[in-house]
């Protein structure tokens, strides 16, 4: 049995507390130790965080111990949180998670937010040109998301955008199956088609808006990740080739054959990559950069492009 369980804590809160140094002491940072140690605490709970803050004085619960050990244990050989639990939340919805996906970032919700945007505005556009009588063209748009992964992209624009039609590509099946389940579990099992193929292979030009999130990971900075990211996600989403450009010039090219004249392409990126990206552009003449979106910590990370005349 294990000194943990041994201790016997007298409340919930000095469990967590004990959780959290045993993670520092693992090699975690102070602050996501203390976040972490909550949230498996609350995962083997089964609680919601008003209920946890409510009753943290509490003794634990018959068994919770049995059930929080192993999590904690599993956490401290830097296993990610969110595949302990088996999900991740983005855009307010949870999205399941394993190894076979790449786990959904906050940044990649810059790219939902600018094809809400993008969306609306050809609504509006749309509306001046032809009145309010007629269907809006938006309802026609094709759009395909290149490398799902989790499909976190592709639901919640299925489920965000009305009377799209999406494409979902990977080039992982097991990674599609994941995308699958998380439709048909998210309510867009309809809605989302799902195609194994290698980037934008074998799909029809036309296309009205592509969001990617590819891998970008220059293969040097292997050895650097932390272990989180180098021994638990997948290394095809994660690493992009020698320069991290590999994939990317790829799905340029695709691009620039397959987006509809005015089309759009919304590309993640890596922090430090935005002179990159754009000096890698400009060897795709039909595409044009117009804009660059920051995250949250004021970083670029997120390219938008549109695809122009000859």
């Amino acid at each position: 049995m294990s000194e943990e369980l041994l201790a016997a804590p007298a409340t919930l809160h000095d469990s967590v507390r004990a959780a959290r140094e045993r993670l520092v002491a693992a090699g975690l940072a102070e602050q996501h130790a203390t976040i972490d140690a909550e949230v498996l605490a609350r995962l083997a709970l089964g609680w919601d965080r008003a209920e946890y803050l409510a009753r943290r004085s509490d003794a634990p619960p018959f068994g919770f111990q049995s059930a929080y050990e192993p999590l904690v244990a599993r956490r401290a050989r830097r296993e990610p949180v969110a595949q302990i639990a088996g999900y991740r939340e983005f855009w307010n919805r949870d999205f399941e998670v394993s190894r076979d996906v790449l786990t959904p970032r906050p940044e990649t919700e810059l790219i939902v937010e600018e094809a809400l945007a993008l969306h609306a505005s050809t609504a509006a556009e749309a509306k001046v040109l032809h009145g309010p009588a007629l269907p809006s063209v938006t309802r026609q748009w094709r759009v395909v998301d290149v490398g799902t992964g989790s499909g976190c992209l592709a639901v919640t624009l299925a489920l965000e955008l009305s009377g799209v039609d999406v494409l979902a590509t990977d080039i992982s099946q097991p990674a599609l199956a994941v995308a699958q389940r998380n439709a048909t579990r998210l309510g867009a099992a309809g809605t989302v088609r799902f195609v194994c193929t290698s980037l934008l292979e074998g799909v029809a030009p036309g296309i009205d808006l592509i969001v990617s999130n590819p891998p970008y990971v220059p293969e040097a900075y292997r050895s650097g990740l932390s272990s989180e990211v180098r021994d638990y996600e997948p290394a095809e989403a994660v690493f992009g080739g020698r320069d991290g450009f590999e994939l990317i010039r790829a799905l340029l090219e695709q691009s620039a054959a397959r987006l509809a004249l005015g089309g759009w392409l919304l590309m993640e990126f890596g922090a430090g990559q935005d002179d990159e990206v754009r000096a890698v552009l400009a060897e795709y003449p039909q595409l044009t950069v117009h804009g660059i979106r920051d995250d949250l910590q004021g970083i670029p990370r997120m390219a938008v492009i549109r695809r122009h005349g000859n």
